[in-house]
């Protein structure tokens, strides 16, 4: 049985970059946590931390992985979810300057996509 996919996720570049500085067993399981997050709704891998950031979330090997994320619902074909960079919590709240971090990605993606439509 196939799951159906609620949105889709695209990886900003802070995001990846975030990604390939880990080994492959901790990208493998937030690669696979992010494709579970897409089809189950389960706030222990993707939660709102503000109106408008979430975060998908990772427990691997005693650490906490957060990968920050806002919404794209534009698109009346696709839903979209970008996640804008990643950090390792030590805490048990995601640092107020990594949500303004994110929210600041969101504005200017936004900034972005708003002008390459008024130039179409």
């Amino acid at each position: 049985m196939e799951l159906r996919n609620y949105f889709d996720v695209i990886l900003l570049e802070g995001a990846l970059d975030f990604l390939d500085q880990l080994d492959l067993k901790t990208r493998t399981k937030i690669y696979y946590n992010l494709r579970k997050a897409r089809a189950v709704n389960d706030p222990k891998l993707f939660k709102k931390l503000s109106p408008d950031i979430w975060e998908f979330r990772t427990l691997y090997a005693g650490l906490q992985y957060r990968l920050l994320a806002f919404w794209d619902r534009e698109d009346c074909e696709r839903t979209l979810v970008l996640v804008s960079h990643g950090i390792v919590k030590k805490r048990s709240k995601v640092p107020k300057l990594e949500i303004e971090k994110a929210e600041h990605i969101r504005a200017q993606y936004f900034e972005q996509k708003n002008k390459n439509d008024e130039n179409e």
